[in-house]
């Protein structure tokens, strides 16, 4: 009996490539490079506190020429440690989980979410300063939960689950129901994240793995040799 695959099926990732000595350096250097951001953030904010330096004033100003600058800028500035804190940590997981799950697509997908999210912002949101890496956040978090579903690979839908579970309620995030919060931000970052996850499905689907009885191939069955009556054996009597 021969079993195939359905179209939802979640395959298992090859154990070979998953336990690879390649495998664990990405991991570990998609790891180092997020705690690495997200130190930078803490080292600038920590910087313009020290130094009285209000950084903050360098983020996005809508539709102000002089205020263009804060695309670029925008992301590593946050009003206080409160609101640092509050994306450190979904910078960590989420992109721990980009860069290790699509190494191919990262490099697509966080130059966009970095950017284009802030030139939305600059052309569309309200008059106000926008500032902050939450936009990276929505961005990541989007990206990994839509990826996650579109590729059926148990290591990325376990990340769309992590990422689901823990940052769920982000969703809320991107409405207009709180104050102080650029929900232009995580909404636009949000729109970005699910449309490169669908336009990239495609990338970084590693190799599944392959069971024993789906490298079974169906025995030719030899057709019965046909007996004629001449060659039957006389019955006796």
């Amino acid at each position: 009996m021969r079993t195939h695959y359905n179209a939802m099926q979640i395959h298992a990732t090859d154990p070979a490539y998953a336990a690879s000595d390649d495998s664990r350096t990405r991991f570990r250097a998609a790891a180092l490079v997020s705690v690495m951001f997200v130190a930078a953030l803490a080292f600038i904010h920590f910087v313009s506190w020290a130094l009285g330096l209000d950084l903050q004033r360098f983020g996005i100003h809508p539709r102000d020429v002089a205020g263009l600058g804060g695309i670029v800028m925008a992301p590593l500035l946050h009003g206080d440690v409160l609101h640092l804190a509050s994306n450190a940590l979904p910078l960590l997981i989420g992109g721990t989980a980009l860069l290790y799950l699509y190494p191919d697509s990262s490099r697509f997908v966080l130059p966009a979410v970095y950017v284009v999210p802030g030139i939305l912002v600059w052309l569309f949101a309200r008059d106000s300063i926008h500032i902050g890496a939450s936009g990276l956040v929505y961005g990541i978090v989007a990206y990994v939960f839509v990826g996650g579903i579109l590729r059926r690979d148990r290591r990325a839908w376990a990340a769309s689950i992590l990422v689901a579970f823990l940052y769920g309620a982000m969703v809320w995030g991107v409405l207009p129901i709180k104050h102080g919060v650029s929900w232009e931000t995580h909404l636009a970052a949000a729109v970005v994240g699910v449309v490169l996850a669908v336009a990239l499905r495609g990338r970084d689907v590693p190799p599944r793995k392959v069971y024993s009885w789906e490298m079974e191939t169906p025995d030719e069955e030899d057709p019965e040799p046909l007996t004629s009556a001449a060659d039957s054996p006389r019955a006796a009597g």
